[in-house]
């Protein structure tokens, strides 16, 4: 996994700069570990293709702005499924977005959630093509 993303501009200790991200998804709703993941993982490619262990590897791109005018999508899902998801990029050629939550979680959002693992486990899901969890919705208690 690391040599897979040292390939493609990833150095430990990289620290990416947010201020253009910030400017440009201001309707988004940052926290401290989307913050986090895109100071060190933002603005990465990895162009990867093959059978996977469970999945086929697809590429992925950690750039936010991928998500511009998906904001309400965003909001939806984090409303339906209770996270604060915040965009990182986009995977599977589009297909899907890349999103955090407030704890750390790494997410692939479409019309559902995919739960891929918190950091370095979500790195090594996506390159290693291993399938993402589906979240089911939380139920709700009545009084």
């Amino acid at each position: 996994m690391e040599m897979t993303l040292r390939r493609c501009g990833w150095s430990p200790h990289r620290r990416a700069d947010l201020t253009s991200w910030k400017f440009a998804l201001p309707d988004f709703s940052w926290h401290a570990k989307a913050e986090e993941f895109l100071q060190e993982f933002g603005g990465i490619r990895v162009d990867i293709s093959g059978p996977g262990i469970t999945r086929a590897q697809e590429p992925f791109e950690f750039d936010p702005e991928l998500a511009i005018g998906e904001e309400e999508r965003f909001s939806e899902l984090s409303q339906t499924f209770g996270h604060d998801f915040f965009p990182l990029g986009e995977a599977g050629q589009g297909e899907f977005f890349l999103a955090i939550d407030e704890e750390g979680v790494i997410y692939l959002l479409g019309s559902w959630a995919l739960r891929l693992g918190f950091g370095d486990s979500a790195l090594e899901n996506l390159i290693m093509g291993i399938a993402a969890e589906r979240l089911t919705l939380p139920t709700k208690s009545t009084p």
